[in-house]
């Protein structure tokens, strides 16, 4: 399979594969796990192999199309894989097989790997086809194969607790993907298409600016609820503490980013068009998300609940970056959404790990684990200064870059708001280290170990990638992979011209 044909195998993969992964997993049963395990990473890692080849293709071609049995577009079905969507695929294809490595020996305590395995791989072809759909319609349905996966994989311990959160998720889920389904309906009455680059040349020559508002609030209520942004974030804080810690990995890692922050952006600049009011709605979003999620992080005592509100608060980062809408604040935005997602997934990996090993996700009920657990504790620690911003780290030059592009941009409430947030979020991990981490052993943790070898090897990877995605600002490497992503945002709706001019 030559050409752009092959980008269809970044859908094809993870489908195939969680067909097979149940089907073999129930046939087979006392193999059915480690059948399971072997079909599972294999998959990932494929999918990890084909898109750094892919980056580096985008990177010297530029674009490229597939259309689905040759018919183009308005008639046909395709895929796009530009410079934003090589971004993005290249996040969830990193953290995707760095949680399967992890699950190999957590999801041991849990009844059905077969099961676990096929969910995730669904969720990982959702993810990749909302990342690859060119039209709306399609984006929709990808992201509901996301949706409906996840809301399975956060009740999958089947405990009351997990089960309550998913409910919750699923109807307030269920609830931005109707508003997204009504704006896409209201695209497709007023403008007949609903391949995205139509859309956009549509709404550019013709009179739509009732339309234009109109679905800008409908999107911006549902891919907001999926991006967990204040004040549609209710769902978030239930769901990740509730959901096996690979999963909270991926929901905080990628889903929000796919599903939320992705959508919105290529939406918005690269279909609507951006606004005035547009960008102003993206910069209080973004705020008003940075100071609630890092004030209720402060008042956590549950160690996934308070880096569930984490999440919330440093998704803020990336939506003020798509609201600056400057090169160097979408420089930023993008940056900082790739180092959340290897810290907060390394975050996450650590809390299931000090999890399983101690029976406890209370902070008050642990202390002095590094101790007992030296790769958990120093793993932590790394993501913990990542998350904080804390220099070499890669969290403290994307949150810089957004400060100085809010700062060039005269946002400089905003700026002040991101430098106070970096500051508490550091206040908020020092003392969760010096609560979890250090001090004197508990007498009921004395007995407890390391986490097994895969588990330690996954975050080992992240803590070491929390450091060196910095060097994807490097003259030498910016252009490989960043610069394309900003500059299929910058191209805002003459992305029309690229995808019909092919």
């Amino acid at each position: 399979m030559g050409g752009c044909s092959i980008v269809v195998l970044f859908v094809v993969i993870p489908l195939v594969s969680a067909i097979v992964v149940y089907l073999l997993g129930t046939v087979f049963k006392n193999a059915g796990p480690r059948i399971s395990d072997i079909i599972s990473n294999l998959a990932t890692g494929t999918i990890l192999a084909f898109t750094v080849v892919w980056v580096v293709h985008q990177h010297s071609q530029g674009p490229c199309m597939y259309y689905m049995g040759g018919w183009r577009p308005p008639l046909g079905i395709n895929l796009v894989l530009d410079g934003l969507a090589a971004f993005m695929l290249l996040t969830v294809a990193l953290i995707s097989f760095l949680v399967t490595l992890y699950s190999v020996d957590y999801m041991k305590d849990f009844t059905s790997k077969a099961k676990y395995y096929s969910l995730l791989l669904f969720m990982i072809t959702g993810m990749n086809g909302v990342l690859l759909s060119g039209d709306l319609f399609n984006l929709y349905v990808f992201l509901e194969i996301a949706a409906i996966a996840s809301y399975a994989l956060v009740a999958f311990s089947t405990e009351d607790e997990s089960i309550e959160a998913a409910f919750k998720y699923m109807v307030l889920g269920s609830i931005a993907s109707m508003f997204i389904l009504f704006g896409i309906a209201a695209i497709y009455a007023r403008t007949g298409h609903l391949n995205m680059a139509f859309v956009s040349t549509e709404i550019a020559v013709g009179n739509h600016k009732s339309l234009t508002l109109f679905c800008s609030l409908l999107f911006t209520f549902g891919f907001g609820l999926k991006a967990g942004l204040v004040p549609f974030h209710t769902w978030l804080p239930d769901a990740h503490p509730s959901a096996p810690a690979p999963i909270s990995a991926m929901l905080s890692g990628v889903f929000i980013k796919v599903l939320g922050a992705y959508a919105l952006m290529r939406i918005f600049v690269n279909v609507l068009g951006v606004t005035p009011f547009t960008s102003s709605l993206f910069l209080s979003l973004g705020t008003i998300s940075l100071i609630a999620g890092v004030v209720l992080q402060l008042g956590q005592s549950d160690l996934k609940r308070l880096l569930a509100y984490c999440s919330i608060s440093q998704i803020g980062y990336v939506i003020i970056g798509i609201g600056i809408g400057t090169p160097l604040g979408l420089l930023g935005g993008l940056f900082h959404l790739i180092n959340h997602a290897a810290f907060k997934s390394l975050l996450f990996l650590n809390s299931g790990a000090i999890e399983r090993q101690t029976g406890t996700r209370r902070i008050d009920e642990l202390g002095g684990l590094t101790k007992r657990m030296p790769v958990t504790s120093i793993t932590s620690m790394m993501g913990s200064f990542a998350a904080s911003g804390v220099p070499p780290f890669n969290g403290f030059f994307s949150k810089l870059i957004v400060i100085v592009a809010s700062i060039q941009a005269g946002h400089y409430f905003v700026a002040g708001v991101v430098t106070l947030t970096a500051i508490l979020t550091l206040v908020s991990f020092i003392k969760l280290q010096r609560d979890v981490l250090f001090g004197e052993l508990r007498e009921k943790l004395s007995a407890i170990t390391e986490t097994p070898k895969y588990m330690c090897a996954s975050m080992i990877l992240l803590s070491v990638l929390s450091v060196i995605s910095s060097l994807l600002l490097l003259p030498q490497v910016r252009p490989i992979l960043l610069t394309p992503a900003v500059e299929a945002l910058l191209i805002g709706t003459r992305y029309a011209n690229i995808v019909i001019g092919r």
